[in-house]
């Protein structure tokens, strides 16, 4: 079977090396943009059709005569940006995703080099080389496996990442362990095994709240643009960083160890995006409990229930396992022990009393 792995890096590039990553990822953006624009302007005359890929880098070359700074990046990455908004397109019209909005200047900067041969790799000196960047330095933390086949530079917190994604061929994996397991998602507890222990959550975002909302705060008080303004963001930047980061990493761990351990995992079909819907209504309609469904949404966010799902399907593919989805309605109200299903039967969030049988236990673990 062929296995696609990316290896993220940070990288160490020099002042120009800088400045020219940041030129790029800008022309990228206003491509992407301008791309985007046009698009609105033919959805809203006609909601049938839109431009194809072809025809907007079609126009690339006109837009590169008008723009005579477009010259600077390379061709390859422009490409890549309407590449992203045809993909982005195509989400929306198959209501996987809202609308592609417009790109901001310093969220998600990125851009992609898509040809595997005009990407130069020197491991026993930590060396990349790309197009137009010449050889950048980045920090090698593992070896890499399988055969270039894209690479993908992105600015996070202020410090430059190369994503290098690998395609290699293996042996159709088997599983070592041979037990299956139960998992139900949860607030209180962020993952209930059916053997009966538990995880519990990271709270990552509820850790550094204070932190970033103060920081947020000194952000807003200074004179946009200003060098303090810069500071500040950079501040604001890092943090969000850190709480993304260790809560990656904790999913990562958990992940890892439960499709190690275990030959099959069932796990609830929770849809995140519904459940973390805003209570608010409208004007017309206002929403009832709206500071406590906001509060649960910010929870539920925090988890990482999506991301945590992701890593298990691919990582159990990778180790021979089979990961099961479950419908989730009634799975805390229906009794383990007689099949009896009422909302009765749960009273509270966290406790389960069957009012037919009278088995009581944790509402998670019945879940």
């Amino acid at each position: 079977m062929q296995r696609l792995q990316a290896y993220k890096y940070e990288l160490i590039p020099d002042g120009q090396q800088k400045r020219d990553m940041s030129r790029f990822a800008g022309s990228c953006r206003f491509v992407y943009n301008k791309a985007l624009a046009l698009q609105k302007e033919r959805y809203e005359t006609d909601k049938q059709t839109r431009f194809s890929y072809t025809m907007l880098a079609n126009l690339l070359p006109a837009w590169k005569r008008e723009l005579a700074w477009l010259k600077f990046s390379p061709a390859q990455t422009l490409q890549q940006s309407l590449k992203d908004l045809e993909r982005a397109y195509a989400n929306f019209f198959a209501k996987r995703a809202e609308f592609p909005r417009f790109k901001r200047k310093g969220v998600r900067d990125s851009f992609r080099y898509p040809q595997p041969q005009q990407i130069k790799l020197d491991e026993a000196n930590s060396r990349i080389f790309l197009p137009k960047l010449g050889w950048l330095r980045y920090r090698n933390s593992r070896n890499i496996q399988g055969q270039v086949r894209n690479a993908t530079v992105s600015l996070r917190a202020g410090k430059w990442f190369v994503s290098i994604q690998t395609e290699r061929e293996v042996d159709q994996p088997l599983p070592e362990a041979t037990s299956a397991i139960g998992i139900d998602m949860g607030v209180a507890r962020f993952a209930t095994f059916s053997d009966g222990s538990y995880l519990a959550p990271l709270n990552s975002f509820n850790r550094h709240e204070t932190a970033l909302r103060r920081a947020q705060q000194s952000l807003s008080r200074k004179e946009k643009f200003s060098s303090n303004w810069r500071k500040a963001k950079r501040k604001v930047q890092r943090l969000h960083a850190r709480i993304g980061n260790a809560r990656h990493d904790y999913l990562h761990k958990a992940t890892t160890t439960i499709s190690q351990n275990h030959a099959m995992v069932c796990i609830e079909d929770l849809q995140v995006r519904n459940m973390s819907k805003s209570a608010a209504g409208t004007s017309e309609a206002p929403g009832r409990r709206v500071k406590a469904k906001s509060e649960l949404n910010k929870a539920i966010l925090d988890q990482g229930w999506f991301e945590f799902r992701r890593q298990l399907q691919y990582k159990l593919d990778w180790n021979g396992g089979i990961l099961i989805t479950v419908p989730p309605q009634n799975t805390s109200r229906t009794c383990p022990a007689c099949g009896h299903t009422s909302k009765d039967n749960r009273q509270t969030q966290a406790d389960f009393a069957c009012v037919s049988c009278g088995y009581e236990n944790n509402a998670d673990m019945v879940g």
